[in-house]
């Protein structure tokens, strides 16, 4: 590292520093999210918390798009977590300038996964709104394969990791409800198949919060066509009208095709799963055919 990069990183750090020391005192006056995108991981998420962070009247504090409080994050307390949006007055800045209510959210993509996350929103955010993009199984499957070699947290083939799943996964969401401030690294990242049991994971969020409070969209639409998808969820957070200056596709990479055989094994493994996700939604995805 150069002396220059190095002294830019901890200016970087230093400013960091000095922001949360100045947020968390303050923030029993700060606003709570108004949403919360909580997945599907490798789904989209990041690019439509980039784009909502865009409008006039969205603003965080946020370095990066997500929080990870209610799963990774909890024992760190609601002080902590309050610290990282923005202040009341700044919220009646916005209505005076823009004319609009400001609202403010994060995208933690692990929050629709894990097991306490549902509970604990429930409790803190009882009126949040929570915007659910789904993919493919199949496809985030790989995806998040991909995503965990390319981070150094797989070293195995895709097909010896959805082998080694059960094994990985063995006890760990037992001990997660047992030790509930327990986090799980296989849980976290070699939940390849788990996670896409979309139906199993929403059902507990439907029994907390009423259907209002969701939007569930197909991730294949909302890369197909994301003005209109965008447009879809700015209704749903009555903000006006708003186009970004591009659809950038973020965190997105071309891993290459899967192999037939592997497929084949997915999508069968997905067939039960997805026909019972499409009977809740009304609608048929169309996925893995």
């Amino acid at each position: 590292m150069t002396r220059s990069n190095g002294a830019t990183k901890l200016a970087g750090r230093a400013a960091r520093w000095g922001a949360q020391a100045y947020a968390r005192p303050t923030a029993g006056l700060r606003l709570l999210p108004s949403y919360l995108i909580i997945g599907a991981q490798r789904a989209g998420t990041t690019s439509l918390h980039r784009y909502l962070v865009q409008h006039p009247a969205v603003r965080t504090m946020l370095r990066t798009k997500g929080v990870h409080f209610f799963d990774t994050s909890y024992g760190r307390g609601m002080y902590w977590y309050a610290s990282r949006f923005p202040t009341r007055a700044y919220g009646w800045y916005v209505r005076r300038r823009h004319g609009t209510q400001l609202v403010t959210g994060e995208a933690s993509p692990y929050y629709l996964f894990h097991p306490h996350v549902p509970y604990r929103v429930a409790q803190h955010l009882p009126h949040v709104k929570l915007i659910v993009l789904l993919r493919d199984p199949v496809a985030r499957a790989h995806s998040h394969f991909q995503h965990e070699t390319a981070r150094g947290f797989e070293t195995l083939s895709f097909e010896e990791a959805l082998d080694a799943e059960p094994a990985r996964l063995a006890g760990e969401l037992e001990r997660m409800r047992r030790e509930p401030l327990y986090n799980s690294f296989a849980h976290q990242h070699h939940s390849y198949l788990a996670r896409g049991l979309y139906h199993d994971q929403l059902a507990t969020w439907w029994s907390l919060f009423p259907g209002e409070q969701f939007l569930v969209l197909s991730s294949e639409r909302f890369f197909a066509e994301p003005d209109r998808t965008f447009a879809q969820v700015l209704d749903f957070l009555e903000l006006p009208a708003f186009t970004p200056p591009a659809y950038e596709r973020h965190n997105a990479y071309d891993y290459g095709r899967l192999s037939e055989p592997v497929r084949r094994r997915l999508a069968d493994h997905f067939r039960e799963p997805n026909r019972r996700l499409y009977a809740a939604l009304g609608e048929d995805l169309g996925w893995s055919r």
